[in-house]
């Protein structure tokens, strides 16, 4: 019989990856999205409005994670075989800005969910979407026994939704899993996060629009992968009989300066010539190092990631360049006519 999938966030990065999967391995795909008086689906309108693509295998609900009525209503309606929770306000530096919003969408909003699916009635795997700003001040390596120390209102929110599923996972027998991943970015990765905040300044530096980039702390080290790639953990994860807790991440540290000289290079520049120190950007406290071991992921997932982070700084860069050059070209043939 056909599974069925439903996914908050899912016009974000993560959520559009993950519907492309679900689809490709023959899910019907129910999304959440917000109402909003703009549209903002363009990572996921290659598949919504592809004629390939039947209405009924995506289907899209206006739905808000702030709802616990309306989720309880279409889980009990839809009944998902599978709930993948990526819906969140996951900027960290924006979290500090909006700790109380944080807290509310990206913590309550996953126990709403999980109340929902309990209310409901109905029998459903869970898959929540954790994250290594949980870690925060802990030293790496991290892994699934390292103790959590969040350094933002964004972490602590993420604590709350990770502590929150493995209760009710304990209380009510639920088959709820907690992905914790580490940094992983893409082209679809929103453009307020430094790795895309970098790769789009490399593109407009290149065409001569912009002269500098102005960064905040650029000794952070993170580990950085390749977000189609994690999304197919995700799907590991709730395939597995018994419901758990799974790091995800390459085990590879890197600066965001090594970020800065990998992507400039890709292009043929020198990332000193154009990167400034901004404290603006700084966040009140500060998480130096975020570096995964996901060993357990890889031994009871057969998980392991591929693409290399020169890879994907490269597939970045070239991304932002080809939209860039095309907007270019569009604009040129509007003004000729």
């Amino acid at each position: 019989m056909r599974k069925t999938a439903l996914i908050t966030g899912v016009t974000g990065q993560d959520g559009s990856y993950l519907a492309e999967l679900l689809l490709a391995k023959g899910y019907q795909v129910h999304g959440l999205i917000r109402r909003s008086s703009s549209f903002n689906t363009e990572r996921i309108d290659h598949i919504y409005q592809d004629p390939q693509t039947p209405e009924r295998d995506l289907v899209l609900h206006h739905a808000d994670l702030s709802d616990g009525v309306a989720l309880t209503s279409l889980l009990h309606r839809i009944a998902p075989d599978e709930v993948y929770n990526l819906g969140a306000q996951s900027h960290v530096r924006v979290s500090f800005d909006a700790p109380l919003y944080t807290g509310d969408v990206t913590g309550m909003g996953a126990l709403r969910l999980l109340e929902a699916v309990r209310a409901s009635g109905i029998e459903t795997r869970i898959y929540q979407a954790s994250s290594s700003e949980m870690f925060g001040a802990t030293p790496p390596p991290q892994n699934e026994r390292t103790p959590f120390h969040p350094r933002s209102p964004y972490g602590c929110a993420k604590v709350f939704a990770y502590w929150t599923t493995v209760n009710y996972r304990e209380a009510y027998g639920m088959h709820a899993t907690n992905g914790i991943l580490f940094n992983h970015e893409s082209p679809r990765r929103g453009e307020t996060f430094v790795t895309r905040k970098i790769t789009r300044a490399v593109a407009r530096i290149q065409a001569g629009l912009q002269q500098h980039l102005y960064l905040g702390n650029l000794d952070a080290v993170r580990d950085w992968g390749y977000a189609p790639e994690y999304v197919e953990a995700m799907w590991r994860m709730l395939q597995q009989d018994e419901p758990d807790d799974y790091v995800v991440a390459t085990g590879q540290a890197h600066s965001v300066r090594e970020f800065c000289q990998e992507a400039f290079a890709a292009v043929g520049m020198d990332w000193t010539d154009h990167v400034r120190y901004d404290p603006k950007y700084d966040r009140p406290s500060e998480v130096d190092a975020l570096i995964g071991d996901a060993s357990k992921a890889e031994r009871k997932l057969g998980w392991k990631p591929a693409v290399t982070f020169r890879e994907l700084t490269a597939i970045m860069v070239r991304a932002d360049v080809g939209a860039l050059t095309a907007q270019l070209a569009g604009s040129a043939v509007r003004v000729d006519r």
